[in-house]
């Protein structure tokens, strides 16, 4: 129940950064459902392709398609008061990187998967909007170049299925990977961590 609310918390407030990033390129109405749907429900739209899982996340529950559009349309009549609350956003979307990222996991462990394919699941849908969004509006992907991110995804994908394997309560292994994971990307943002950069500067040879 609990994963369920924070689950549809987590897709509105990433609807609504999907909104906002469709807002800075101008795009209509449709643009913005697209972009906040992708943004929203893309990761896991991903997830189950790429696992063979059906019906999609979407299409079993239509409720969460008109849940992200609804949120994309009202984020254009509210969009100055959504970016007055920047710093609120942050704490959403950690937590719906968690949420995501133990989705994802759970997906993978139902279908019989390997613990590889289980955590891969867990990055996939925990950063896979975000990769959309950027890409639909040509921005230079955040998840691959800011704090950490994906890493937490991968983090907490590990923590979840290594607590779940040994028999740890379905509802303990949930909360502690939500508390692990949103205390780690917040500590992430504060002391601005990242991992190390690759810069390779293509020289001329004469």
């Amino acid at each position: 129940m609990l994963l369920s609310i924070l689950y549809i918390i987590g897709i509105t407030a990433e609807a609504m950064t999907g909104a906002l990033a469709a807002g800075k390129r101008h795009m209509d109405w449709f643009g913005v459902m697209l972009v906040a749907s992708a943004t929203a429900i893309g990761g896991g739209t991903v997830r189950d392709i790429l696992l063979g899982h059906y019906p999609l996340g979407w299409v079993a529950h239509p409720q969460y398609l008109v849940i992200t559009c609804v949120a994309g349309i009202l984020t254009t009549y509210f969009a100055r008061w959504v970016v007055r609350f920047h710093k609120v956003f942050i704490l959403l979307d950690a937590i719906g990187l968690i949420v995501f990222s133990i989705i994802g996991c759970q997906v993978a462990m139902t279908m019989g998967l390997s613990p590889i394919i289980c955590v891969v699941a867990a990055v996939v849908t925990g950063v896979f909007g975000g990769l959309l969004r950027d890409m639909i509006t040509r921005r230079k992907p955040m998840v691959l170049h800011k704090e950490l991110y994906a890493s937490v995804a991968f983090i907490a994908g590990i923590m979840y299925y290594a607590m779940s394997y040994i028999g740890v309560h379905p509802d303990v292994t949930t909360l502690i990977t939500l508390i692990t994971g949103f205390s780690l990307r917040m500590a992430a943002v504060y002391f601005c961590w990242s991992l190390p950069v690759f810069e390779f500067k293509e020289e001329s040879f004469h």
